[in-house]
């Protein structure tokens, strides 16, 4: 077991040192790699039948961003995602664009929930940081929600935030956990 988590550290220690070295022309393509990698895992999900809100495996991508971009080119690959699907790339769940639809919200708190995932992956409380990370994507999907439901907070949050918990909780875990297992070349450290 030991050895497997050498050679688990020296990977993710090389992982870093050639990122680490990319000028920023190559940051932002990696941060286009992974807005790409957000479409694709929109495309994974199940729908619902009380809510429009789907369940996807596009929070795990958007934590996994900060996670291996840093919190600030993680963040940039959820602005690409966002500006690319409301410009029309059917990327969004389901082969979807355009700014006005219920989920918006949601992929706006990608945005900020990418950057809490960098932030929190470069401190200690990797596995709150993503926890906090999934629960800002609430804030603002609900937010947003309520432009299109005339419904008070509670059947906001029974139709935007309740039915997706026990996945996120899974997914930020899983994250959190993928976290804790990658050390910056032996010590945590900004990327």
């Amino acid at each position: 077991m030991e050895t497997i988590q050498k050679i688990w550290t020296k990977k993710w220690e090389r992982y870093f040192e050639f990122y680490k070295s990319l000028d920023i022309t190559e940051k932002i393509l990696f941060s286009i790699i992974f807005s790409i990698l957000t479409g694709i895992s929109a495309q994974i999900y199940i729908k619902l039948p009380f809510t429009p809100v789907p369940i996807t495996l596009q929070t795990f991508t958007v934590l996994l961003s900060g996670i291996l971009l840093g919190k600030n080119f993680g963040s940039l690959s959820q602005i690409f995602y966002f500006l690319g699907g409301i410009s029309g790339i059917g990327w969004f769940c389901g082969g979807e664009g355009g700014i006005f639809r219920p989920t918006t919200g949601y992929i706006i708190g990608f945005i900020f929930a990418s950057y809490i995932s960098g932030y929190f992956t470069e401190k200690k409380n990797k596995i709150l940081g993503m926890i906090f990370a999934s629960l800002v994507i609430y804030l603002f999907g609900i937010l947003y929600l309520s432009i299109f439901f005339n419904k008070g907070i509670k059947n906001l949050f029974i139709i935007g935030i309740l039915p997706f918990i026990p996945f996120d909780i899974f997914k930020a875990l899983m994250a959190g956990l993928f976290a804790e297992s990658i050390k910056y070349g032996g010590k945590d450290e900004e990327i």
